[in-house]
């Protein structure tokens, strides 16, 4: 597995890697775990309800948040500075090519980063991502292409929460909260990051 930190990135640009990382995944390149964060965004997915945006488009965009649609599943989804994003660029075909599997296995290691954390978090039957409580921490959203994966999580950890204002995040009536909002204090990135990436590789 190959693991990339891309840092700040904007979305669309990141994206184009993305995809261009998936290319190569599908032409036979190694599987590639990517981490980065996005300035804010909102990605509305493939399942959006128009009444997740809780304000007119411009409004939005006046508070200085882009809005991308996006090819996953799902509905719509915040990313924002303080919010690690993690890329999975995974080819099925090695790991069982089972999509319900693989998903169930993404909260597996989002709940354990979290158990790392001093955090107890779990899944719910029927709501995609970890949650604390009634409160989403980790949003989960993939995309598949000829069983290679994309997109992937967007993991809270210092992210400001006030931007979830704009949005039903993910189409439901929810609550975000952070591991920032949940310990109390700044959670260093870094160590966020060395945990996601020693989990993934344990696990994949």
């Amino acid at each position: 597995m190959i693991v990339e930190d891309w840092g700040l990135v904007d979305y669309a640009q990141g994206y184009e890697r993305q995809k261009n990382c998936v290319q190569k995944v599908i032409a036979g390149a190694p599987d590639h775990l990517i981490l980065c964060e996005h300035h804010p965004v909102l990605t509305l997915g493939r399942m959006t309800n128009p009444e997740s945006l809780l304000y007119q488009r411009k409004e939005i965009e006046g508070r200085g948040v882009m809005i991308a649609n996006v090819d996953r599943g799902g509905d719509v989804t915040l990313h924002a500075p303080g919010q690690l994003i993690v890329y999975p660029i995974f080819n099925l075909n090695k790991h069982g090519k089972n999509l319900k599997a693989y998903m169930e296995k993404l909260e597996e290691v989002a709940v354990d980063l979290l158990k790392n954390f001093g955090i107890l978090a779990i899944s719910i039957s029927g709501k995609r991502g970890v949650f604390v409580g009634p409160d989403k921490i980790i949003s989960i959203g993939v995309g598949v292409r000829k069983w290679v994966t994309y997109h992937g999580l967007g993991i809270n950890v210092n992210t400001d929460l006030s931007l979830f204002d704009l949005i039903k995040p993910c189409g439901l009536n929810v609550r975000m909260t952070s591991m920032q909002k949940l310990k109390g204090r700044d959670v260093p990135m870094k160590d966020v990051k060395a945990k996601v990436t020693e989990l993934f590789q344990k696990e994949f």
